[in-house]
């Protein structure tokens, strides 16, 4: 019987030439080699694929077919999963070192198979470069109501016991990792923070997206649902006074 990896990282990608060989280097350079490496494609027409086989990655399941969006690529990324925890790394991001793999792992060996371990997260331009530190910082104690603040911990940085794990809601376009996480924590029975050397590097692409609005609206719907509606508008009251802080520095 083939052995159960400890790690699957998951990279769902189209059209990523320009981008994902970063992730490509990061996941090849980790220390620590008890992982598989899913490769979700969406049908790319330029070179992401041959990419993809050009790095030379062990473990490598690469999978090349059409999608119904991110979040539907990233159910059939998950469905190919064995690993017994999950990690997203988008094309793009990469992993911060060769050892933040080795880093996970032993905070699972030492606290017992956690349901999460998670850390912190940098942002880099696309040469790679230090942008600065992502808007939200991820808590030492991180509880289920921590998401009542909105995305705490980026998905990236979120390594879930895969057996907790349920489907994205793909009725949810831009925001159903939110909703993920805050499922996950639902089922899971402790979470352990990595400390605060950060453990992913997230590609900056800008403030403003062309869909912020309905990534906002769909986030608002989600706290509402596990959260409530009185801390939904209170919250958001705390997010506008923040997005106002950011805009004048």
């Amino acid at each position: 019987m083939e052995k159960t990896p400890l790690f699957s990282v998951i990279t769902i990608c189209f059209n990523a030439e320009e981008t994902i060989v970063p992730t490509l280097e990061s996941v090849k350079s980790q220390s620590f080699g008890d992982f598989e490496y899913i490769v979700q494609d969406g049908m790319s027409s330029d070179r992401t694929v041959a990419l993809v086989k050009e790095a030379g990655i062990q473990s490598l399941c690469l999978v090349s077919e059409r999608d119904n969006g991110i979040y539907d690529a990233m159910n059939r990324g998950l469905g190919r999963a064995r690993g017994e925890y999950v990690i997203f790394l988008n094309a793009g991001d990469a992993f911060h070192g060769s050892d933040a793999l080795r880093r996970i792992a032993d905070i699972i060996e030492r606290e017992n198979n956690p349901g999460i371990v998670y850390g912190q997260t940098i942002l880099v331009d696309k040469d790679r470069n230090y942008v600065g530190p992502r808007h939200l910082t991820a808590p030492v104690d991180l509880r289920l109501d921590s998401f009542s603040n909105g995305m705490v911990v980026c998905h990236q940085a979120f390594v879930a016991l895969r057996r907790i794990t349920g489907r994205y809601n793909t009725d949810y376009r831009f925001s159903a990792d939110y909703e993920w996480c805050i499922k996950c924590l639902q089922h899971s029975r402790h979470n352990i923070y990595a400390g605060d050397e950060p453990l992913i590097e997230y590609l900056n692409e800008g403030t403003t997206t062309r869909n912020r609005w309905r990534s906002l609206m769909e986030r608002w719907s989600i706290m509402s649902t596990y959260f409530g509606l009185w801390i939904t508008v209170c919250r958001h009251f705390g997010f506008v006074a923040r997005a106002l802080k950011r805009k004048s520095l």
